[in-house]
C-alpha cells in the first residue's frame, strides 16, 4: 500500500486533471516567456509508466526522481523547454528534491529560453542543495548564464569550480563564453580563457579561431550597418588584428562619411606593420576621392604600384575614380590607357569625373573650361550632355541650354529626367511656352511625365508661365503628391492671383502627410498677403514657430510682408526686430510695409538705420523709400535726393518702377511740367504705369490739355490699357465735357478694352463678402440701406457734405447723392457694423484707389460707431479712427 502522500503524487501525475496543464495560469509568463498550455496529447508520460510509479513500495518514494528526470530530459530533447520548466515547478509543489540531473535538465531549458531571471532563482536552489561544486552543474550554469548574455556571472561560476575537466573546458569554452564575448566584441575575453585552459584539443582551437572571425565579422557588420562605433571598440579590444579586420573598419569609415579617419586609419595599419591588400587600397581611394587629397592618392598610388596592384581592375577603377573626382583628368587618362582591361565601371567612372568638372566648371562661372573638358571626351554620353546643360542652366545661360538640348538630340541622344529638369527650368525662366510644349510632349513619350522630379519641374514651367490650368493637369496626374510639386502648385496660384486655391491646396498637402519646407511657408504667406487674410496668416505663423522656420530669413521676410500687407505693422515690426540677422530684402519688406500702412517718416527712419548697419540698399529698397517720400506731401526735395542717389552713391540704376515713383510724386505736388519732362528724358520706353501716374495727377489738377496729350501717347503705345481710358474720360467728367466722357468710353467699348470694375470686400466670420456700386446682389442689401440712411442723420450733424465730383456721369445732383451713397466702400462699411460686435475693428479691402467722398465719410463714421476702421486700397492703408486718417488726407 502506498502512502497518502505518494497516491497523491501518483494520482497528479497520472490523472489528465492534474497533468501539468492544471497549473498553467493564462496569462502567466515565466522569465520574461509567455508559457503555452500543454495538450494532453503531448504529454510524454504514459500510463504504463505512472502504473509502475504507483507499484513502487512506500520506502521508495524518492525513487520517483528517475522518473521525473526522464520526463525532463524527453521534453528538453523535443525541444518542449516551458513544459520542462513547468514540470519542475510541478516537482517542487510535490515535495521532489530535485537532483543534479534535474539541475542540469532544467538550466538547458533556461539557456534555451534565455530566462536569466528564473535561471538566478535556480542557481540559489543549487547553492542550497550543495550541488554547485558537481562539474555538470557547474558546466550547465556556466552555459545558461553565458548564453543568457551574462558573461561576468558565467566567469564567476567557472572560476570557483573545483575542478575543471575537459568536458567542461569544452562546452564553457564552445558552447558558451567564447561564443558570448565574440559576439560582445570582447575578443580578449575568449583569449583570457583559452589561455588559461591546462590541455587544449581540436575544439578548443577551434572555437577561438571561430571567435576571431566572429570579431573580424562583427567589425564588418557594424560597420555596413552604419554602427561605426561599436565597429570601433570590437575592433580596438582584439588582442591582434589581422588586415581583414583593418579592411573591415576603413571601408566602414569611407561609408560612414570619415573619410579623413579612414585615412588616418590607414597610417596607423602602416606603422603597426600589416601589409595592405587590393581592397584596403579601394577603401583609401575612394577617401582621398571624396577629401579631394590629391597629393595623399598620388602617394598610396606609388604604394600600389611597389604592391604591384596595379593591375588589378579594382584598385585601377578606384585610381581613375580617385584621379577624376580631384580634378586630375591626365592622371586619371594615364591609368585607363594602362589597364589591361576595362569595364564598364571605369567607363563610367571615366565618364563620370569628366562629368564632375563640367559641373563644377559651369557653377563657378567657367563655362570655356567646361566646353574644354567637354571637347576632350572620347565618349559623350547622356550624362556629360546633362552636365553641360545643367551647368549652362545654373550660370544663367537659358537660351544656350535650350539649344545644347537641340544639338544633343540632333547627335542621337536621347534624354533622360536629368536632361529634362534643367531644360524645364530653362523654359521657365524664359517664359518659352510653346518650347516647353514641345518638350511636354517628348517626355510623355519618352515616359519621364510620372517621374516626381520631372513633373515637379513640369507644374513649376507651366506656373512660371502663367497657365496655372496646365499645371494642375500635370499635378493631377503626378502618382505621389511631394513637397516640390506642392510648393510649384502654390507659388503658381499666388502668382495668377488665385491666393484661396493656394490656401486649399496647403491644406490638402498637411492632410496628405506632406512635410512643408520654408519656400511652402513662403508661398502661403504669399497668398494670405494678397487675400489680406490676416487670421490665416496668424494660423501659419504658428505653425512656422511649430516648425522651427521662424529665423530662416526668406520666411521671415515673408512674414513681415504678410503683416505689413494686413494692415498690422505691430506684428511686422515684432516679427522684424526678433530675426537673428536681417538682410536687405527683409529691410526692404519692413520699409514697404510702413509705407502702405501710412508711415512714410517711419519708413525713412528706417532707411537710415539700414544704412548705419551697414546693409547695401537694392532696387526694391529705393521703390520703398521713394514711395515714402510720395506718401507726404512737401518732400519733394527729399524724393529727388534719394532718387539721384540711388544711382550715384549705391549704384542702383534706375528702373521703370522709379520712375513710376518719381513722376506720381511730382505730379501730386503739382509740378506736372517736371513730370513730363522727366518721362521724356528716361533711358528706357515709359511703361503705362508711368504715364498713368501723370496722367492721374493731371485729373487732380484738372489739366485738360496736358490729359489729352498724354493719354493720346498712351493709347498709341499700349491700346489695351484700360486705365488710359478711365483716366482721360475721368479728366473730361470732372471738368463736365460729358460728351467727350462718353465718347471716350464709347471707344473703349469699340476696341473691347476691358475695365476692371471697382470692388470692395470684408471677411466675416471667415467669409468673404464683396459689393460693387449700386449692388443689390446681396441677401442683406436692405439692411445694409438701413444702416447708411441711420448712419446719414448724425454725419450730416457733423458737417459731412457729399462730394459729387467723384461721381462721374452727366445726371443730376440728386442722383450724384444717391449714387455716392451705395458706393461698394460704404456698402462694406455697413454690412461690417451690422455684422459686428460694437468696438470691432473692421477691415476693408479694394482692389482700386479709394474715391475722395468715400474717405471722408470714413471718418465720420469711425468718430459716430467708435471703432477703428482699416482700408485698403490699390495703393495703401487707411487706418481712420475717431474721425482721422492715418494718411492726412493725401494719397
Amino acid at each position: 500500500m502506498c502512502s497518502t502522500r505518494e497516491v497523491q503524487v501518483l494520482s497528479a501525475l497520472n490523472s489528465t486533471s492534474s497533468s501539468p496543464q492544471q497549473y498553467k495560469r493564462s496569462s502567466s509568463t515565466w522569465g520574461g516567456i509567455r508559457l503555452r498550455r500543454i495538450p494532453p496529447h503531448r504529454s510524454p508520460c504514459c500510463a504504463s509508466s505512472m502504473h509502475q510509479l504507483a507499484a513502487m513500495s512506500p520506502g521508495s518514494v524518492q525513487l520517483n526522481i528517475f522518473a521525473w528526470n526522464a520526463r525532463l530530459a524527453r521534453y528538453n530533447k523535443s525541444g518542449q523547454y516551458e513544459e520542462t520548466m513547468e514540470l519542475y515547478h510541478q516537482m517542487k509543489r510535490d515535495c521532489i528534491i530535485p537532483d543534479r540531473i534535474t539541475f542540469v535538465r532544467v538550466l538547458s531549458a533556461c539557456a534555451n529560453l534565455r530566462a536569466l531571471k528564473e535561471g538566478r532563482y535556480i542557481h540559489a536552489e543549487i547553492v542550497q542543495s550543495g550541488c554547485e561544486s558537481d562539474v555538470y552543474v557547474g558546466s550547465s550554469l556556466v552555459d545558461m548564464y553565458a548564453k543568457c548574455g551574462s558573461i561576468e556571472d558565467a566567469w564567476r561560476v567557472f572560476n570557483i569550480m573545483p575542478t575543471h575537466d575537459v568536458v567542461a573546458w569544452n562546452i564553457y569554452l564552445c558552447n558558451s563564453l567564447v561564443d558570448m564575448y565574440a559576439k560582445c566584441g570582447s575578443i580578449e575575453g575568449a583569449s583570457k580563457v583559452f589561455n588559461s585552459i591546462p590541455t587544449r584539443d581540436v575544439v578548443a582551437w577551434n572555437a577561438m579561431i571561430s571567435g576571431y572571425v566572429k570579431c573580424s565579422s562583427l567589425v564588418d557588420m557594424y560597420a555596413k550597418c552604419g554602427s561605426i562605433d561599436d565597429a570601433s571598440r570590437v575592433f580596438y579590444r582584439m588582442p591582434t588584428r589581422n588586415v581583414v579586420s583593418w579592411n573591415a573598419m576603413i571601408v566602414g569609415y569611407v561609408k560612414c562619411d570619415q573619410w579623413q579617419r579612414a585615412l588616418e586609419l590607414y597610417q596607423q595599419m602602416q606603422r603597426e606593420g600589416v601589409v595592405p591588400d587590393s581592397v584596403t587600397f579601394v577603401g583609401v581611394l575612394n577617401a582621398c576621392a571624396s577629401v579631394v587629397a590629391l597629393d595623399e592618392g598620388r602617394r598610396i598610388h606609388a604604394q600600389i604600384i611597389q604592391s604591384g596592384c596595379e593591375l588589378d581592375v579594382f584598385v585601377g577603377n578606384s585610381l581613375v575614380d580617385m584621379y577624376a573626382k580631384c580634378g586630375s583628368i591626365e592622371d586619371a587618362w594615364k591609368v585607363f590607357n594602362r589597364m589591361p582591361m576595362r569595364d564598364v565601371v571605369v567607363w563610367n567612372a571615366m565618364i563620370l569625373g569628366c562629368c564632375s568638372l563640367i559641373d563644377m566648371y559651369a557653377k563657378c562661372g567657367s563655362i570655356e573650361d567646361a566646353w574644354s573638358v567637354f571637347n576632350s571626351m572620347p565618349l559623350r554620353d547622356v550624362v556629360a550632355w546633362s552636365a553641360m546643360i545643367l551647368g549652362h542652366a545654373k550660370s544663367g545661360h537659358y537660351k544656350k541650354t535650350l539649344e545644347l538640348f537641340q544639338q544633343m538630340q540632333q547627335e542621337g541622344m536621347i534624354p533622360d529626367r536629368f536632361t529634362f529638369v534643367p531644360v524645364l527650368n530653362a523654359c521657365a525662366s524664359l517664359e518659352a511656352l510653346e518650347e516647353a510644349r514641345h518638350i511636354h510632349a517628348q517626355i510623355i513619350k519618352s515616359g519621364y511625365e510620372s517621374d516626381i522630379y520631372v513633373g515637379s519641374s513640369l507644374v513649376d514651367m507651366y506656373a512660371k508661365c502663367g497657365h496655372i490650368e496646365d499645371a494642375r493637369q500635370v499635378f493631377d496626374r503626378m502618382p505621389t503628391c511631394d513637397v516640390v510639386a506642392c510648393n510649384a502648385m502654390i507659388l503658381g496660384h499666388v502668382k495668377c492671383g488665385q491666393g484661396e486655391r493656394a490656401l486649399e491646396l496647403f491644406q490638402q498637402m498637411q492632410s496628405e502627410g506632406v512635410e512643408p519646407v520654408a519656400i511652402t511657408f513662403v508661398g502661403v504667406l504669399n497668398a494670405c498677403a494678397s487675400l489680406m487674410a490676416l487670421e490665416k496668416g496668424r494660423q501659419v505663423h504658428q505653425q512656422i514657430r511649430q516648425c522651427h522656420f521662424e529665423s530662416n530669413v526668406f520666411v521671415a521676410s515673408s512674414l513681415v510682408d504678410m503683416y505689413a500687407k494686413c494692415g498690422n505693422i505691430d506684428d511686422a515690426s515684432y516679427v522684424f526686430k526678433r530675426m537673428p540677422t536681417r538682410n536687405v530684402v527683409v529691410w526692404s519688406a519692413m520699409i514697404l510695409g510702413h509705407v502702405k500702412c501710412g508711415q512714410g517718416q517711419k519708413a525713412l527712419q528706417l532707411f537710415q538705420e539700414m544704412q548705419h548697419e551697414g546693409v547695401e540698399p537694392n532696387l526694391v529698397t529705393f521703390i520703398g523709400v521713394l514711395n515714402a517720400s510720395c506718401s507726404h506731401a512737401g518732400l519733394v526735395d527729399e524724393g529727388v535726393h534719394f532718387f539721384e542717389s540711388a544711382s550715384l552713391v549705391y549704384s542702383v540704376c534706375a528702373a521703370v518702377e522709379h520712375y513710376a515713383c518719381m513722376v506720381d510724386l511730382l505730379g501730386r505736388a503739382g509740378c506736372l511740367g517736371e513730370a513730363e519732362s522727366l518721362i521724356t528724358t528716361m533711358p528706357c520706353e515709359p511703361s503705362g504705369s508711368v504715364w498713368n501716374a501723370l496722367l492721374g495727377a493731371c485729373r487732380i489738377y484738372g489739366n485738360v490739355e496736358m490729359g489729352e496729350r498724354i493719354a493720346k501717347r498712351v493709347l498709341e503705345s499700349d491700346p489695351g490699357n484700360a486705365a488710359g481710358y478711365v483716366l482721360l474720360s475721368n479728366i473730361y467728367a470732372a471738368a463736365g465735357k460729358w460728351d467727350s466722357s462718353a465718347n471716350v468710353h464709347r471707344q473703349r467699348l469699340e476696341r473691347g478694352v476691358k475695365k476692371e470694375p471697382g470692388r470692395t470686400w470684408i471677411e466675416v466670420n471667415n467669409e468673404v463678402h464683396s459689393f460693387i456700386v449700386n449692388d443689390e446682389e446681396h441677401p442683406q442689401i436692405s439692411e445694409i440701406h438701413a444702416e447708411l440712411k441711420r448712419l446719414s442723420v448724425p454725419m450730416n450733424n457733423l458737417g459731412y457734405v457729399p462730394d459729387t465730383r467723384f461721381v462721374l456721369h452727366d445726371v443730376e445732383e440728386e442722383e450724384k447723392v444717391s449714387r455716392l451713397c451705395h458706393h461698394s466702400e460704404k456698402l462694406a462699411i455697413a454690412f461690417g457694423l451690422i455684422s459686428t460686435p460694437p468696438g470691432t475693428s473692421l477691415r476693408i479691402f479694394k482692389n482700386l484707389r479709394v474715391c475722395g467722398d468715400c474717405h471722408t465719410a470714413t471718418k465720420f463714421i469711425s468718430k459716430i460707431v467708435g471703432r477703428v476702421i482699416i482700408v485698403r486700397d490699390a495703393n495703401r492703408f487707411h487706418h481712420f479712427e475717431n474721425g482721422l486718417c492715418s494718411c492726412r488726407d493725401y494719397w
